[in-house]
């Protein structure tokens, strides 16, 4: 994730909360060091946004208490079923694209008052979510995958192979698969143009294409599901 886009979503995170969280909390949230997640918070503070930092138990970074949210029409009734259906997608894996749901469900959050989100989490506490989640994927691999498909560039992957053997490709995504227990990346190989499907789950490490390496993009074709 690019720092502007970064710095968008912390705020986002930070207004989604009342209580305090630790820069180290936010620096594994959104996978960057703690110095770099310092930066981002002074950044912060020095554009307007007005946090607070207070120490010992309990502390951290939050909003001054007398900062104003700009109004929604959301009930907490509503706001209820939508986190809900976005913390199941999370739980179970749905989606690779983990920063983006989880950027929006703040946002849900951060609209509502106090009260509503007390509320919120009474009625959340009451639901249980049960089933098969999708095989799992390292946490930077996600990002660099959701990275890649909302801003269009290439990544350079390193892959196991069903037998267990590993190599390497640089690819674009052509568009994404959900099918049962596996996210399947239908993409095209920089090098050769072939059509290639990987699982999610089998790539070992992924890094975003510099922008001056990145090659000419290719055609994505319909998101399935």
């Amino acid at each position: 994730m690019r720092r502007r886009s970064r710095l968008f979503a912390l705020a986002d995170a930070l207004r989604a909360r009342r209580t305090g969280v630790t820069a180290e909390q936010l620096a594994e949230r959104f996978g960057v060091t703690a110095r770099t997640m310092y930066r981002d918070l002074a950044a912060l503070q020095a554009g307007g946004l007005p946090l607070r930092a207070d120490r010992g138990r309990g502390g951290g970074y939050a909003l001054d208490a007398s900062y104003q949210l700009p109004p929604v029409n959301l009930t907490a009734r509503e706001a209820a079923l939508l986190v809900a259906l976005g913390r199941m997608a999370l739980e179970q894996r749905l989606l690779p694209f983990t920063e983006t749901l989880q950027a929006a469900l703040d946002k849900v959050r951060g609209a509502l008052s106090r009260s509503a989100q007390r509320e919120l989490l009474d009625v959340l506490a009451e639901v249980q979510l049960i089933g098969v989640p999708a095989l799992p994927a390292p946490a930077a691999v996600r990002r660099a995958v959701e990275t890649a498909w909302f801003e269009g560039r290439a990544l350079r992957v390193t892959y196991r192979r069903a037998n267990g053997q590993g190599g390497a490709r640089t690819v674009r995504l052509r568009n994404v698969v959900l099918d049962r227990q596996h996210t399947l990346l239908n993409c095209v190989d920089v090098d050769s143009g072939e059509a290639r499907q990987l699982r999610l789950d089998r790539i070992q490490s992924a890094k975003l294409v510099e922008d001056r390496e990145d090659p000419q993009p290719v055609t994505r074709g319909r998101r399935q599901a």
